[in-house]
């Protein structure tokens, strides 16, 4: 019953349906076309977890995803897809262990379970981008020489697999749209799989559900990072009611400050209060103590 109340308080209503609906559905395609490779739905389900906790900044996600990583070069070494194996086992899963670090030495207000937005400058883009490309010449001639399947699309998928787990390093939002990306052609390698072998389709699937979970990670980033919509949470009692999945509904009754005032204080409070993080939602704070220990009760009594 406490991992339940957990992750209820934890994770927002949409979160818990979009990992619940990504879990069925990958179930569901394992046991209608495979049934046997055991190791397909673990990493399937595994990944899917962790893109979750991805999407609310909780280094527990770099975690996962590097079991992910090491589940998933083994499937893809089944179908002689060496582009993926190599990409996950000697990429991905070394850049999580670099990400869960980096997530874990930048944590917002000091709370570990959520970690300090980053902004990459133009500069390190370019750089990136450079970066990205000498990594997908060599690995297109890599690649070729192991005879790997379908080398055009696989050739592709080491480059945005590269700008994922190097914006995942550098706590950047547009990692999850650099995943995204990457989804889109994991789809396309794994349906030309399918073809051959429908015990691939739950694969396929996993991709699938994946695409959406990054889209929704990308999202919450972005408003978690100074969005339009990306605000701190007002403190118990301040009365702008429900906001984002940044920022959920307040349950104080407002105070005796007349209502002009009031607002006035609570736009002080969007611009001063800090906007770099992802993480728990406002219902999280119940208690004074918890809004002080977050510098954000103390925050208004200073400016009233």
């Amino acid at each position: 019953m406490k991992a339940i109340r957990f992750l209820r308080s934890y994770f927002s209503a949409l979160e818990l349906a979009l990992w619940g609906v990504s879990t069925a559905m990958i179930l569901l395609a394992f046991f209608a076309f495979d049934r046997e490779q055991y190791l397909t739905l673990a990493a399937s389900l595994i990944g899917a977890t962790s893109l979750i906790f991805n999407a609310k900044g909780n280094p527990v996600g770099p975690l996962l995803m590097i079991v992910f990583s090491l589940l998933y070069g083994v499937v893809s070494f089944t179908f002689a897809y060496y582009g993926e194996m190599i990409t996950y086992l000697g990429m991905t899963a070394p850049m999580a262990l670099f990400a869960l670090i980096s997530w874990m030495r930048n944590p917002y207000n000091g709370n570990r379970a959520e970690v300090t937005v980053n902004r990459v400058g133009r500069r390190e883009i370019a750089a990136m981008l450079a970066a990205a490309l000498a990594v997908t010449v060599a690995f297109f001639f890599i690649l070729r020489a192991f005879h790997t399947a379908n080398l055009l699309p696989s050739t592709i998928s080491v480059t945005t697999s590269f700008l994922a787990v190097y914006l995942t390093f550098r706590r950047s939002p547009y990692h999850a749209l650099a995943y995204a990306a990457n989804d889109v052609i994991l789809i396309i390698l794994w349906a030309m799989a399918t073809r051959e072998d429908s015990s691939y389709v739950s694969v396929l699937v996993c991709f699938i559900m994946f695409f959406f979970n990054d889209l929704y990670g990308f999202a919450n980033w972005s408003r978690c990072s100074g969005g339009s919509s990306g605000l701190r949470p007002d403190p118990p009692g301040g009365g702008s009611g429900p906001d984002t999945q940044c920022s959920a509904q307040n349950n104080g009754a407002g105070g005796a400050r007349g209502g002009k005032a009031r607002l006035e204080l609570n736009r002080m409070l969007r611009k001063a209060l800090p906007r770099k993080a992802c993480g728990p939602r406002s219902g999280d704070f119940h208690t004074a103590e918890q809004w002080e220990s977050n510098g954000i009760f103390r925050l208004r009594k200073s400016l009233t």
